[in-house]
């Protein structure tokens, strides 16, 4: 992806039918871009002068974090480190690493506790609904500290993930403001390393870290660098035949489709059943002015 800024956005020359020139970006513009998209959305549409970030320990909580140091300045960004008993202690240590690095206020509240409150009064309890409560016990905690230090919760979600469905609904893509939604994975670890990201955690495998020795590509069950080039061809028209036609494994291709087609609804807000003309959502829409 190749970008300018001008007027406000980073204009995007589109290569609809070569991957790997239109995940490539320009990280400078990229940065400008996504700093004043920070500063429009939180300061001035919004009215707040602080920012908050759950910091996992992985890249995508990292570059938000940098962002927002960037944006607000490091006093005015607030770090939470949110472990569980059963989260990697690397993932304390990275996390910590990145606040250090970047001089923002950083605080560690342990969620063991609470997850394991609930899930002690409950039957049958999986790994996967553990860690799906995990994920919702951090949204909470960010945003009541976010309330307690005046401060907006900040997203990480990106797009690779969010395109997949690959995200704990109400956790990761709920907060009101996300710099990172339009940018796949492998631009995630480009930015990354221009804003100076400690390589440890650009090179790692990515791992939501809700259960021992998970890795994000390994449930996905394609890597990062294929998902992108795969889903900027499904986005850009290709049907699985042209893109099967450009080298691509079939297999994967169907993966990537079915994943995209069958997890729309993570990507929206709830349903409504409308019974009027001003049904909010449907009807009632207000477009943001970024003048």
């Amino acid at each position: 992806m190749s970008a300018k800024k001008d007027l406000g956005f980073v204009r995007v020359r589109p290569a609809p039918f070569d991957p790997d020139a239109a995940l490539t970006l320009d990280p400078g513009a990229v940065t400008d871009w996504l700093v004043t998209f920070l500063r429009q959305e939180v300061i001035q549409h919004r009215g707040f002068q602080r920012g908050i970030v759950a910091l996992s320990g992985g890249v995508d909580s990292a570059v938000a974090t940098a962002l927002c140091a960037r944006a607000f300045g490091p006093a005015n960004v607030w770090a939470l480190r949110l472990p569980h008993d059963r989260s990697s202690p690397e993932s304390l240590q990275h996390a910590g690493l990145v606040a250090e690095r970047l001089g923002v206020n950083v605080d560690t509240i342990e969620i063991t506790a609470a997850v394991e409150g609930y899930c002690a009064g409950v039957e049958g309890i999986t790994a996967r609904r553990r860690g799906n409560v995990m994920a919702r016990v951090r949204m909470l905690v960010l945003f009541d500290q976010g309330e307690s230090r005046g401060a907006l919760p900040i997203g990480t979600g990106n797009k690779t993930e969010r395109l997949l469905g690959y995200f704990t609904w109400h956790a990761d893509d709920t907060p009101p403001v996300n710099p990172l939604g339009d940018l796949y994975k492998t631009q995630i670890w480009a930015l990354a390393r221009h804003l100076g990201v400690p390589e440890e955690i650009v090179s790692k495998p990515a791992t939501a870290d809700l259960e021992v020795g998970q890795t994000d590509e390994g449930d996905i069950g394609v890597t990062y660098p294929q998902a992108d080039r795969i889903l900027h061809l499904v986005l850009t028209g290709l049907d699985d035949e042209e893109i099967a036609a450009k080298g691509f494994d079939r297999a994967e291709v169907e993966l990537v489709r079915k994943r995209l087609d069958g997890t729309h609804w993570k990507r929206a807000l709830p349903t409504v059943a409308m019974l009027s003309e001003t049904a909010i959502g449907e009807f009632y829409l207000r477009p943001v002015d970024y003048r």
